[in-house]
């Protein structure tokens, strides 16, 4: 009687202190410095927690849909372990968007995982499940719970993988919004819950060039049951290990518009044998995904050759060159013969595409430099020696050589460049001469061997900063960035190709941007007619970079620049404030480096 007392006092006291610990971390978590914890965490680097409050979840309920669409997700089961089965199970139950199906078909033989999936089914129609008379392998046990599938928009949900719970009222929202008929969200691996996810992927939004080069879209997939049809159906199985990239591939190819979600809403979990663990668990991927793109290359009426990339999963498409234009060379100089020897040198003797010309355009030239210039036809017979005269403007310097370029395709290459790649034009006509690209940008080094430029990112410093400045020669940047052809929002003029009509139709370089930014205006301009912009990290070369205009180091250089902060802001404030489409909200704009926003920036 005493021991019984003694312990019904004792749970009395424990629940007591429970209820107290509760309210006391209710307050914690509602006031000023629960608030300061949560932004703290939600901050740190790398960081890709599920943050969201619960009055946020509350106005997600709450939201009323016009039309609200059905999303069925499609999950093929194979001998799932089970505590991963309900684990995803229950983060669909979860979500906050009621208007799912979650379709479920089980390869695994015998009775399957019937059983763990009744426990829901039986209180939830959402739930459809059909067992397998045996393992179809992951396209067909994929097309088998498409078949279940009545929603008006379909996903793509790996039976061990986990959503946030706002995933699915995030992607009925962009729906609404935008009408978009393909969408993606940005993913994180984990290995036990969310809680502990890693490796936060933060995408940039449609970009075709980045898709060829490895699956960057991935999970969570969406898109419309109509989108599928004119893709021709569900997956195939001839690309087993790859096979949602094929299916990726072709959506892109018909979809009428493509919508990125810029938030982490699918948790990717990593286990022995996961690809998210190791990307060499399934070695036969690698070859299913090169012809998953050599057949996309001939749907797109594109003709190359798929190789594999730097990376692992990363691929290079070798784009087949219909034809050999001559490509002129647009080199302003000025009182650099020592700069301008190196780079001809480097042109002449390395490169070998055979049909070029340079057009040296010399601003005043000094007395004891005419010698040099003198020869320069005899030493460098592809050499035109242009004069202009005034003040150093790289922008009217060029169009005054555009004028008289007889190439099809101008590259606007600095006097202070020096080629490393043999194939280098070669490379950046591979993309040239296609229809949608309007220009392609280089992989340019400073002299220690780290990257001074890899692309142009928006918003950087409050203008536009170098994508991966500073790495090291070899690395591979932010999810293989560096390392993989992609479409991005402006390449430099340090070394930039662009077909020569289109150049002349846009009225060449900026008149009032005559040493800065033009080359950044340029390229948006060429992006707003409809035109990618392409980088390649095929074309390599050596930037000393700004020797021959020098630093920005007196008070009549500084005010230049200064003015041309205020003309470009004036052209492209609404872009500048958009946000660079092929960047992420979530990374920084302080450094050039792709890390996570921290303190205050975020």
């Amino acid at each position: 009687m005493k021991r019984s007392g003694i312990g019904l006092l004792r749970r009395i006291k424990h629940s007591a202190l429970v209820l107290r610990a509760r309210i006391v971390l209710h307050r914690l978590r509602s006031g000023r410095l629960g608030q300061q914890l949560l932004r703290l965490r939600q901050r740190l680097p790398g960081s890709a927690r599920p943050h969201y409050g619960w009055r946020e979840l509350r106005r997600m309920q709450s939201t009323v849909f016009r039309d609200p669409p059905r999303i069925s997700l499609l999950v093929p089961l194979y001998r799932t372990p089970r505590r991963y089965l309900r684990a995803m199970i229950r983060s669909v139950l979860r979500q906050v968007y009621p208007h799912w199906e979650l379709c479920l078909a089980d390869g695994s033989g015998g009775r399957g995982l019937s059983d763990a999936v009744s426990r829901y089914s039986k209180g939830d129609t959402r739930i459809r499940y059909c067992r397998l008379e045996e393992n179809l392998g992951i396209s067909e046990n994929t097309n088998a719970a498409l078949a279940l599938a009545t929603g008006d928009y379909l996903a793509l949900l790996d039976h061990d993988d986990l959503l946030d719970r706002r995933a699915l009222f995030c992607v009925a929202s962009a729906i609404a919004e935008s009408g978009a008929d393909l969408l993606y969200t940005d993913e994180a691996t984990f290995r036990h819950t969310p809680l502990d996810a890693f490796c936060a992927h933060y995408k940039p939004d449609f970009s075709p060039d980045l898709l060829r080069s490895y699956n960057y879209i991935c999970h969570l997939a969406v898109f419309s049951k109509g989108l599928l049809e004119r893709a021709r159906g569900g997956l195939r199985r001839e690309y087993d290990g790859s096979q949602d990239y094929d299916l990726l591939l072709r959506l892109s190819e018909k979809a009428e518009c493509i919508r990125h979600i810029p938030q982490v809403l699918y948790y990717w979990r990593a286990h022995k044998g996961s690809v998210a663990a190791d990307p060499k668990a399934k070695p036969y991927a690698v070859e299913s995904a090169k012809r998953a793109l050599e057949a996309h290359l001939a749907r797109m009426g594109l003709s190359g050759r798929v190789e594999e990339g730097r990376v692992p999963t990363t691929y290079r498409i070798r784009y087949t060159l219909s034809q050999t234009p001559l490509v002129s060379l647009l080199v302003p100089s000025s009182n650099a013969c020592d700069l301008l020897a190196r780079c001809l040198d480097s042109v002449t003797l390395r490169t070998t595409y055979p049909r070029y010309e340079i057009l040296v355009v010399e601003n005043n030239t000094s007395p004891e430099q005419l010698a040099f210039y003198e020869a320069l036809p005899r030493r460098y017979p592809q050499v035109r020696l242009l004069h202009f005269s005034g003040e150093f403007d790289y922008s009217a310097i060029n169009n005054f050589a555009l004028a008289h370029a007889k190439g099809e395709y101008v590259i606007l290459l600095n006097n202070d460049v020096e080629i490393l790649t043999p194939s280098w034009i070669e490379e950046m006509l591979m993309l040239g001469q296609r229809e949608d690209v309007g220009a392609v940008g280089a992989l340019l080094y400073y002299p220690d061997d780290t990257v001074q430029h890899a692309g142009v990112i928006l918003g950087i410093g409050g203008i536009a900063g170098h994508a991966h400045k500073h790495f090291p020669r070899g690395a591979t940047g932010y999810f293989s960035r560096l390392a993989v052809v992609q479409d991005l929002s402006a390449v430099t003029g340090a070394c930039m190709m662009v077909r020569a009509s289109l150049l002349r139709a846009l009225g060449g370089l900026c008149p009032s941007l005559p040493v800065a930014f033009n080359d950044v205006d340029l390229c948006l301009r060429i992006r707003r007619e409809g035109y990618l912009v392409a980088f390649t990290p095929y074309a390599e070369a050596y930037h000393h970079e700004s020797l021959t205009r020098g630093a920005e180091d007196t008070p009549e250089k500084q005010a230049r620049f200064l003015r041309e902060i205020a003309v470009f802001k004036e052209r492209w404030g609404e872009a500048l404030e958009k946000g660079d489409p092929y960047y992420h909200p979530r990374l920084t704009l302080l450094r050039e480096d792709f890390s996570p926003k921290r303190g205050r920036e975020g």
